[in-house]
């Protein structure tokens, strides 16, 4: 996938002035705060499950080569085989080679975001193998030549009319002037779309939510039933997953999906949580007859050992997104990559380069809603702010910025002076503002005012109040 991140202002410009969008995310947005509110209510062990799911992943990352070749070990027992690739252009020719190997013309997907991070189905299809998206989502994403928005909901930007108007342009053989009473009818017409297409493929794609050392089982859940479809009835089944997936046993899979489904859907489980162990075995009804798993690092060990390493504990509920201020304004397409949202304003500068997406992490209030929702506790306003110095470090950032901070840095190190400026500019400011009590315009200040009023100060700045407060308490 083709980066953007370094026009995020630009990304983000667009998205504020785009209408559409701007309904879409009002009306999708509540949604997810409101289940996982409940959800949690429901569940008063929520924040000791946050703080075991935490230790799982810890564990697991600092023995994480030793649960790998555990893993690798109970699948190639179970007669599948491991792909292992340190590259994304490793990953996509093992992909592919599966692929060929096995005649496959057509490949059904369920949703995996590291297939997008791959760009997988771009690949195939330069090779003449076509890939079919059966999520609901991904496969509108799909008919619009569109990357999704949206780890767990890719096509969150959408309105019910921007899907209506996608299934006329492309289903030109049904009746023009069908209707879509409700959102069902959009769904089932999908369905029977994509029936035949399951039918046909030879080779089933899906991503990993899980990896489980202790059984070598792969783990995906789904709200569609797309996913079990996808690797049960093609011939070949291809797991895409990242190295971080990987959690030691059956117990701490499902102490993990508990967390999953309430922070993502603000549901008890997903509708579908299936385990994947191998190929078909004598007996079973369906299943594949060979089994891949492509495993991929893609710059994720690099990040092992280094302040970085918390975000490998990632699980992908987006949590993080739906709650983020920044997020619920821009959408997902502005960050430029396949991950939004704080998450993604942490991992994609670990993967693609700071150079390349140093804007994201400076996209954030810092309001650290994001680290009180996440799941395993991932301290993301504090990873940000260590991407932000690696950024000051290596002079990316623009120079008005360095120039701003070097000068608030030299009154920051006088601290006299600077409680002295400051009073003064207050007092100013706030004779200036006595009037209207606001600012529509000020100097130095366009990127507050251009959006909102700056209050005009009142009463002492916090350093002479909390003097006053110290001296009062000590008497």
């Amino acid at each position: 996938m083709l980066a953007t991140s370094p026009a995020f202002k630009q990304n983000a410009r667009r998205a504020l002035s785009d209408a559409g969008l701007q309904k879409a995310l009002a009306i999708s947005k509540t949604q997810f705060l409101q289940r996982r509110a409940r959800a949690v209510a429901a569940m008063p062990e929520f924040e000791r499950l946050r703080e075991i799911g935490r230790d799982i992943k810890n564990h697991t990352l600092t023995n994480l080569d030793f649960y790998l070749e555990a893993w690798a070990e109970k699948v190639e027992r179970a007669g599948g085989q491991v792909h292992w690739c340190e590259t994304a252009d490793e990953a996509r020719a093992a992909v592919l080679r599966i692929c060929e190997d096995a005649g496959a013309r057509t490949v059904t997907k369920g949703k995996s975001m590291i297939s997008e991070e791959l760009g997988i189905n771009e690949h195939l299809e330069r090779h003449g193998i076509t890939p079919v998206e059966t999520d609901l989502g991904e496969y509108i994403l799909q008919l619009r030549d569109e990357p999704p928005s949206h780890i767990i909901a890719p096509a969150f930007h959408l309105n019910r009319e921007d899907w209506e108007a996608s299934f006329r342009k492309s289903h030109t053989d049904l009746a023009a002037d069908r209707v879509f009473h409700e959102r069902r009818d959009i769904l089932t017409e999908a369905r029977s779309r994509l029936r035949e297409r399951f039918l046909l493929a030879d080779v089933g794609i899906t991503g990993a939510n899980f990896l489980i050392a202790e059984t070598g089982s792969s783990v995906i859940v789904t709200n569609e039933g797309n996913g079990d479809l996808t690797q049960t009835l093609p011939r070949v089944h291809i797991v895409l997953a990242s190295i971080e997936k990987m959690v030691p046993t059956l117990e701490d899979a499902t102490n993990m999906l508990r967390l999953l489904a309430r922070s993502a859907t603000g549901q008890d489980f997903s509708v579908y949580t299936t385990f994947s162990t191998g190929v078909r075995r004598q007996g079973d009804l369906d299943g594949p007859e060979a089994y891949h798993v492509v495993l991929l690092d893609n710059g994720r060990s690099a990040m092992l050992g280094t302040e970085f390493q918390d975000m490998l504990r990632c699980i992908r509920c987006a949590a993080c997104m739906n709650h983020c201020p920044v997020y619920g304004v821009v959408g997902g397409h502005a960050y430029g990559w396949v991950y939004p949202g704080p998450m993604g304003s942490v991992l994609t500068p670990s993967l693609i380069g700071v150079d390349q997406a140093g804007q994201l992490p400076n996209a954030s209030t810092f309001c650290g809603k994001c680290e009180s929702v996440c799941p395993v506790k991932i301290p993301l306003p504090g990873l940000m702010r260590h991407w932000r110095e690696r950024e000051f470090e290596r002079h990316l950032t623009p120079s008005t910025v360095r120039v701003n901070l070097g000068l608030w840095a030299w009154f920051a190190r006088r601290p006299s002076l600077y409680r002295g400026a400051t009073r003064v500019a207050a007092a100013l400011l706030g004779l200036m503002g006595r009037r209207r009590g606001r600012f529509a315009r000020l100097p130095f200040a366009g990127g507050w005012t251009g959006g909102r009023d700056l209050p005009a100060p009142e009463g002492d700045t916090f350093f002479a109040r909390y003097a006053r407060r110290q001296r009062a308490a000590s008497r």
